[in-house]
C-alpha cells in the first residue's frame, strides 16, 4: 500500500520553516494530499487495531485526526499551524473520553503513545481510584519488564503530593501523582520512512492495550 510517510514528514518541515498563511495556502494542494495520505494511514491503523481491540471497530479516521491549524488566542507564540500530524484512535475518537492510541508525525519528534492525556477532574479521580485498588493489577501491567522496555515512561506531568484521599504507603503511590497516563515509544525519521512501518507500530499498541482497558473500565464505571 502507498503510505507516503516521507512526503508527510517533508511537508512538515517545510512548513515549520514557513509556518505563515501565504506559504500555506500557496501549498494548499501540497497539504491536502499529505492530509489525504494520513487520513489513509490512519484508516490502515484502526483496523490493524480493531484486530485486538474491538472498541475501535466502528472508529473512522476523519474522527480521530486532529487539525493542523493552531488556536492561538491564549498562546506567545502566534504561529497559526501545527508543525505535526496526530491522531487520536479511540471510541469516541479525538474528542471522546476514553484511553486510546496515539500516533504522532513530526520531522525528528515522531512517537507512538496512548492512555489519557488532560482528562477531566473526575474521570482522572476514578481511575486513580481503580490503580489503587487494583495495584497488584495495574503493576503487573505498566511494570512488566517487555512494557517498561517499549515505554519507558507513563508520563512526567506529575503532582508534588500524593492526591488527597489516597495513601503514600500505597505500592502505586508514585503513579498516582501522574496527571496524565501516556506512555510513550519514541521514532526516529528512519523508523517511520522505513519499509512496512506498520508491521513494526501494530505490536507496540498492542502492548499497550492492557493498560487502555485497563484504564477504559475505570471510566465505563463511572
Amino acid at each position: 500500500m502507498d503510505l507516503f510517510y516521507a512526503d508527510i514528514l517533508s511537508f512538515l518541515d517545510d512548513l515549520k520553516s514557513n509556518n505563515n498563511r501565504e506559504w500555506f495556502n500557496e501549498n494548499r494542494d501540497r497539504y491536502q494530499k499529505v492530509r489525504d495520505n494520513f487520513l489513509l494511514i490512519v484508516e490502515h491503523l484502526i483496523a490493524s487495531l480493531s484486530s485486538f481491540d474491538n472498541t475501535l471497530v466502528s472508529v473512522e479516521a476523519k474522527d480521530c485526526v486532529f487539525r493542523i491549524f493552531r488556536d492561538v488566542r491564549f498562546s506567545h507564540d502566534k504561529s497559526p499551524y501545527k508543525t505535526n500530524m496526530g491522531a487520536y484512535i479511540s471510541k469516541g475518537g479525538r474528542k471522546g473520553v476514553h484511553a486510546g492510541y496515539y500516533f504522532h508525525l513530526e520531522p525528528n519528534a515522531s512517537f507512538i503513545s496512548g492512555g489519557i492525556y488532560h482528562a477531566p477532574t473526575s474521570v482522572l479521580r476514578n481511575v486513580r481510584e481503580d490503580i489503587d485498588y487494583y495495584s497488584h493489577d495495574f503493576l503487573a501491567i505498566v511494570e512488566n519488564p517487555s512494557f517498561a522496555k517499549t515505554f519507558p515512561t507513563l508520563g512526567d506531568d506529575k503532582l508534588k503530593r500524593i492526591p488527597t484521599g489516597f495513601s503514600a504507603e500505597s505500592p502505586v503511590s508514585e503513579y498516582l501523582k501522574l496527571k496524565s497516563i501516556t506512555p510513550m515509544h519514541a521514532l526516529s525519521d528512519e523508523r517511520v520512512m522505513s519499509n512496512n512501518f506498520l508491521d513494526y507500530a501494530v505490536p507496540i499498541y498492542r502492548q499497550m492495550q492492557p493498560l487502555i482497558a485497563f484504564i477504559n473500565r475505570a471510566i465505563d464505571a463511572e
